[in-house]
């Protein structure tokens, strides 16, 4: 009776789940050529932006606690399991080159830690303890933003995660791509995208993945905007860690203030390689202590710093 129990159980949870469900349009899939599959994926692909689009204001509003979270001395943490857990790490990982920040300012945690990353640890994410004890090894805070990722929405790592922030304090979020799922209820707010069945039964690397890197690149991007990283739509704090980058910087300061290579180039060197210092320099005619003095007062906020 019991198994029979639990076999009816996991069909009613698999039946309220969109992202396992199969997806009438693909039925046929294993009889298709490659070009017939690609097509399938991009028309599947461009219901992605849709979903998301009735979205909006829940996505801004995590952004919101974001920038309050850095402005008050918090961090913020991605928390997910398999793709949703990668698809965390990589947008972390990506906000210090990008924006210049601390590398501990945003970080992504995954179930079955960094040997996860490129090897499947699917058992880890039934370990509900692990995903409190993985924030908790990391100092959370009340001033810390805790996002949860699960396409499912039902993780029992990244539910446990949630539940152990909410007792710390701290803004939770969840991001999943089913209905009335469990891991809204753990946090306050969730994020539920439903972008439909995949055209592979349950492979939620593809529409639901695509969903929550969509809606992380939103959640990164406005934040860190939001909190001074960006003159115009120019990344002034890139980190110049290559050839490649040394010359994007170049080209920012000449875009953002109009001036030649030349100027550029002896304001970047009299800045110390600081994009913000050097725009500062030659949109406000001041020397770099001048320039570092009116960007620390405006909160590293370039348009500010020039007026």
């Amino acid at each position: 009776m019991q198994e029979k129990e639990a076999e009816r159980k996991t069909s009613r949870m698999s039946a309220a789940m969109t992202t396992e469900t199969r997806n009438s349009n693909t039925t046929n899939l294993d009889t298709m050529t490659s070009l017939e599959i690609v097509r399938a994926m991009n028309r599947e692909d461009e219901l992605v932006p849709l979903a998301i689009r009735g979205h909006l204001e829940e996505i801004a509003r995590v952004a919101e606690w974001g920038k309050e979270s850095i402005r008050n001395g918090g961090r913020i943490f991605y928390i997910g399991a398999g793709t949703s857990g990668r698809l965390g790490v990589l947008d972390a990982s990506e906000c210090s080159p990008t924006f210049g920040v601390s590398p501990d300012l945003v970080t992504g945690l995954i179930a079955g830690g960094e040997k996860a990353l490129t090897r499947a640890a699917e058992g880890a994410e039934d370990d509900r303890e692990q995903g409190g004890k993985d924030l908790a090894d990391r100092g959370l805070t009340s001033k810390d933003l805790v996002i949860g990722l699960a396409a499912s929405g039902r993780t029992p790592y990244v539910i446990g995660g949630l539940e152990y922030a909410r007792k710390t304090g701290c803004r939770t979020a969840a991001v999943s791509c089913n209905a009335g799922c469990e891991m809204s209820r753990a946090a306050d707010l969730g994020i539920e995208v439903v972008v439909g069945p995949e055209i592979l039964t349950g492979s939620t690397r593809l529409k639901a993945g695509t969903a929550q890197k969509m809606i992380l690149n939103m959640i990164s991007t406005a934040v860190m905007v939001g909190t001074g990283k960006a003159y115009q739509n120019l990344m002034v704090d890139v980190v110049q860690s290559n050839e490649k980058l040394r010359g994007r910087a170049l080209h920012i300061v000449m875009e953002a203030t109009g001036a030649d290579r030349k100027t550029a180039e002896e304001t970047l060197a009299l800045a110390g390689g600081s994009c913000k210092t050097a725009i500062t320099m030659i949109l406000a005619d001041c020397g770099r202590e001048e320039a570092e003095s009116r960007l620390e007062k405006a909160g590293g906020f370039v348009r500010e710093a020039v007026r």
